[in-house]
């Protein structure tokens, strides 16, 4: 008997419908798994056949199965479609009926016991059941809550696979999972430092307050010690509070980079990134095998901290002139299978020892030292 469950995966930050097709055939015991998956995809036969096991179910073990992962041309990457596979191959085997998966979208990883594992980027994965005309969607419990946050479509977080079952043959119907975004977005947001504590520096406050305001890039200088570090990361507390849509925005990229805290289904704090000087291209604006956002992208709508300037790499300091020149604001990666866009809307903002020389404290000197021609040639490219 065939089956079809939809499910999603992840190309970027956007997200494209999967049908999960489920063929159960006389003849020799095989389970085949199609449709261009990695190696995390393929190891979730060993994944789903313990589960359906455990949670009290029959396996067709002397049967023929396969399992397509359509569109073919996709690649398949990550344990997301476990949940959708179990439930194909149990409605495959007559076990539940097809027609209770109508409008319904399945996303998550399962355990050996049937235990409904965490599962990265189900915002987007929502997002796109709910522009496609789905009107339910199933994810892990730990998950329920960031699913939620979207409006019109129903969510409910499962714990476990036999409690998925026992939804959909109506024995013990499960409520959907709602969010109060209204109330979310009633408690202020807490930062790690707030720029109300720093007292003096009035002229480098006034500066902030000035760069805060009009969105610019900033550059602080000064010896060790004076408090740039301190003053970098107090600035995402003045800025303006964050609106639903763009904090939905950010929660959006920080669930598919796999950095969503589990207790926080919302990103309400602006971001504040400071990564060191000896980060890679990669790590500075994404990529990889399988692209993923970079510390640009992780500060969109935030703050970029970059300590010790002169320190980062020149082709580090090359790439930071897209997403600071150019409308929109966003970074593109190139590969042979296509390219992705992430958003890089950020704020600026760089820190600086002074020379040993005096030529930051003096404009007037004329300094031909390394650190100074670095400092300059990078000061004149971003700021």
């Amino acid at each position: 008997m065939l089956a079809k469950v939809f499910s999603c995966a992840i190309v970027g930050l956007e997200a494209e419908i999967v049908e999960v097709e489920v063929d159960i055939i006389r003849g020799g015991p095989m389970f085949n798994l199609v449709g261009l998956p990695d190696a995390a995809v393929r190891e979730s036969r060993d994944r789903v056949h313990s589960a359906i096991k455990n949670s009290g179910f029959s396996f067709p073990s002397g049967r023929r199965i396969t399992v397509n992962l359509a569109p073919a041309d996709l690649r398949k990457e990550g344990p997301a479609y476990d949940l959708p596979i179990a439930v194909g191959i149990l409605a495959a085997s007559q076990q539940i009926w097809t027609e209770k998966l109508a409008n319904a979208f399945f996303l998550g990883e399962l355990s050996l016991d049937g235990t409904a594992r965490h599962t990265k980027g189900i915002l987007p994965m929502t997002a796109l059941a709910r522009e496609q005309g789905f009107s339910r969607v199933f994810v892990p419990a730990d998950d329920a809550a960031e699913a939620a946050l979207l409006p019109d479509v129903e969510v409910f977080g499962i714990r476990n696979l036999a409690e998925l079952v026992g939804h959909l043959t109506g024995l013990k119907p499960l409520n959907p999972y709602t969010v109060n975004l209204e109330e979310q977005f009633r408690q202020d947001p807490t930062y790690a430092a707030d720029f109300a504590d720093i007292m003096g520096q009035e002229h480098v406050k006034r500066a902030m307050e000035i760069a805060a305001a009009g969105s610019h890039n900033l550059l602080l200088s000064g010896p060790p010690g004076a408090g740039k570090t301190l003053l970098a990361k107090s600035m995402p507390s003045i800025l303006p509070r964050m609106s639903v849509d763009e904090a939905l925005e950010v929660t959006k990229i920080y669930s598919v980079a796999g950095l969503l805290p589990p207790d926080t289904p919302l990103v309400r704090n602006r971001p504040f990134r400071a990564p060191h000087h000896t980060i890679s291209y990669a790590g500075l604006v994404g990529g990889g095998a399988w692209p993923r956002p970079g510390e640009i992208s992780l500060s969109h709508r935030g703050v970029l901290f970059l300590d010790e300037l002169p320190e980062f790499g020149q082709n580090l300091i090359e790439v930071l002139r897209q997403p600071l020149e150019g409308i929109p604001r966003e970074v593109s990666i190139s590969r042979a299978s296509g390219t992705v866009t992430y958003p890089a809307n950020f704020m600026l903002v760089a820190a600086q020892n002074p020379c040993p020389c005096g030529y930051y404290g003096d404009p007037t000197h004329a300094c031909s030292c390394s650190n100074a021609i670095i400092f300059e040639y990078q000061h004149k490219k971003l700021l």
